[in-house]
């Protein structure tokens, strides 16, 4: 039986299988991963590239390691000084330097051997600790982190799914089977936020054919998606003394700067647009009609318009992620939730007896910033608190 299973091999997974083996000195071979990816930040490295990604919106402090400091460390080495690169304000570093110094990282405390390839399909409790069902047979442990998220349910709206059934070229940028190429043609880029803007650009500036970004709001500029009092008791505390979990959720929608960018990649949007590689249109999709290769589009405005394909860049799904699987456990051990079917926990992030939770399952105790970079990092310490 192992001490520490992590369901979920992402930034939130790697992250908490370094931590425990490196911080709190658990044997690293009782500790695992469990993901359907055979490489570490896998997802995280193919939608980055797909979106074009220059430089992170986390600042260098919130990196794979829980040293702050370390990827500052890393940029006084022979391997990282070349790549030190990073943008204002908060010295946010390049994707290129980020993902190097995780790589570096992963190599050095040997996490991809940490790794089993499956998927959970079931959670049982034992005497002792869970058994966790996989597509390749079942695992047991002590302790269990439920560290997963949506990433693999790209939402999708309505119009886009039915033009899609219909053989129209409409793909999710957040599709791990898509990889972003340009065209010859037109392409229409549907989004409101940075991940939109950041695609929009790079297809407009590799690309031979032309671009629309399509938005349903102005940008809305903000440095991050939550503000930073969402980290410290600035907003905390009143957030933790509110019991009634339907007022966290509405608390962490509102907090969330949803569909908003940073300034430095709105001045990349404006100048691609101004140097007229791109065009930029406010307004949304009434109605989508496919005929012969084309999508033509009617918009809420009135207006009409005809592309060749469609990149969607409208995030992911917002519902609780886990399915059936976790829908079952939840109701054979009455682990408790609150209305929208999230977890309620404990300070510790503990569902249950030797069950934790990290990532968007964290986020009635964690609050808005449950996702991100320093979501994981609070995530691992309150775990980690009673070991």
């Amino acid at each position: 039986m192992l001490d520490w299973l992590i369901i979920g091999g992402g930034i939130h997974g790697t992250y908490l299988s370094l931590y425990l083996t490196r911080r709190r000195r658990i044997p690293a071979d009782q500790v695992r991963v469990l993901d359907p990816h055979p490489q570490p930040l896998a997802l995280w490295q193919h939608f980055t590239a797909n979106t074009g990604m220059s430089y992170l919106r986390s600042p260098h402090a919130h990196n794979l390691h829980y040293d702050p400091f370390s990827l500052i460390t890393f940029t006084r080495t022979n391997d990282g000084q070349p790549l030190a690169d990073f943008i204002e304000p908060y010295g946010r570093p390049s994707l290129q330097l980020f993902n190097t110094h995780s790589q570096t990282l992963i190599e050095r405390y040997h996490l991809d051997e940490l790794r089993l390839l499956g998927r959970a399909t079931g959670l049982h409790r034992l005497a002792e600790g869970w058994q966790v069902a996989t597509n390749n047979g079942t695992l047991e442990a002590r302790n269990v982190i439920l560290a997963f998220s949506n990433t693999e349910r790209p939402y999708w709206p309505d119009w886009a799914r039915t033009a899609q059934a219909e053989g129209a070229n409409i793909h999710h940028l957040f599709d791990p089977a898509f990889t972003r190429a340009t065209s010859p043609g037109h392409t229409l880029v549907v989004g409101g936020g940075i991940t939109a803007a950041q695609t929009a650009t790079a297809l407009a500036l590799e690309s031979s054919g032309s671009v629309t970004l399509l938005m349903r709001h102005p940008p809305r500029i903000h440095q991050f998606d939550s503000d930073l009092g969402w980290i410290t008791h600035q907003h905390l505390d009143g957030f933790y003394q509110d019991a009634d979990y339907a007022r966290r959720r509405h608390l962490i929608r509102t907090a969330r700067h949803r569909g908003s960018m940073p300034p430095d990649v709105v001045r990349e949007l404006e100048a691609a647009v101004q140097h007229g590689i791109l065009d930029q249109r406010i307004d949304e999709v009434k109605a989508v009609r496919y005929q012969h290769g084309k999508l033509y589009l009617t918009l809420e405005s009135g207006d009409t318009l005809t592309t060749d394909r469609i990149i969607l860049a409208t995030g992911f799904e917002t519902s609780r992620p886990g399915g059936a699987w976790l829908d079952a456990a939840i109701k054979a051990y009455g682990l408790p939730v609150a209305e929208d079917g999230f977890p309620i926990v404990d300070q510790r992030l503990c569902w249950s007896e030797g069950l934790f939770v990290s990532g968007s399952l964290a986020e009635l105790e964690i609050g808005p910033v449950a996702r991100n970079f320093i979501g994981v990092k609070l995530a691992a310490e309150r775990i980690g608190a009673g070991l």
